[in-house]
C-alpha cells in the first residue's frame, strides 16, 4: 500500500467535484448492489497517467457534461485493495485496469475505459469519450 500523506492529494481531486471515495468492500456492495440509475465508477491511481489525463479527464467530464451520471463513486488501486477487488468484480469480463473508468445503468456496465484508453490520450479526448457515453446512457 501506499502512504495515505501521498495517496491524499489524489484522492482529494475527485472527492472535490463530487465523487465519494468507496474504502472497503462492503461501501462497494452498497454503492454497486443499488441497481437503480447511472454511476461512475473511477479506479483511481497513482501512476502518471492518472495524474496526468486520467483524473484531469474525468473531472472535465463530469463538470461540463450536460448530461452526468447520478452517482459518482471512486476506488484507489494500490490503497484500499479489499474495496478495489470487490469493485472489480462488478467490471468483469474486464481485466484489472487502473486508472480505469466504469459507467453504470441500471446495475448494468455499459461503458469502460481502460488503462490503454487512457495512456496517451490527452484528457480533452478522455472527457470527450466520457461525455459521449453520458450523452448515451446518462
Amino acid at each position: 500500500m501506499y502512504p495515505e500523506m501521498l495517496v491524499a492529494p489524489m484522492r482529494k481531486e475527485l472527492e472535490n467535484v463530487g465523487f465519494k471515495s468507496l474504502m472497503t468492500a462492503e461501501d462497494v456492495e452498497k454503492a454497486l448492489n443499488d441497481k437503480t440509475g447511472t454511476k461512475l465508477l473511477v479506479f483511481n491511481s497513482v501512476c502518471g497517467c492518472a495524474a496526468g489525463t486520467g483524473r484531469p479527464g474525468v473531472i472535465k467530464a463530469v463538470q461540463n457534461a450536460s448530461k452526468k451520471p447520478e452517482t459518482l463513486i471512486t476506488v484507489f488501486a494500490g490503497q484500499e485493495t479489499e474495496a478495489v477487488a470487490k469493485a472489480r468484480e462488478y467490471t468483469m469480463p474486464y481485466p484489472p485496469s487502473s486508472p480505469s473508468v466504469a459507467l453504470f445503468k441500471n446495475g448494468e456496465l455499459v461503458h469502460f475505459v481502460e488503462r490503454h484508453n487512457i495512456e496517451g490520450f490527452s484528457a480533452e479526448q478522455i472527457a470527450n469519450n466520457l461525455q459521449a457515453a453520458f450523452d448515451e446512457f446518462c
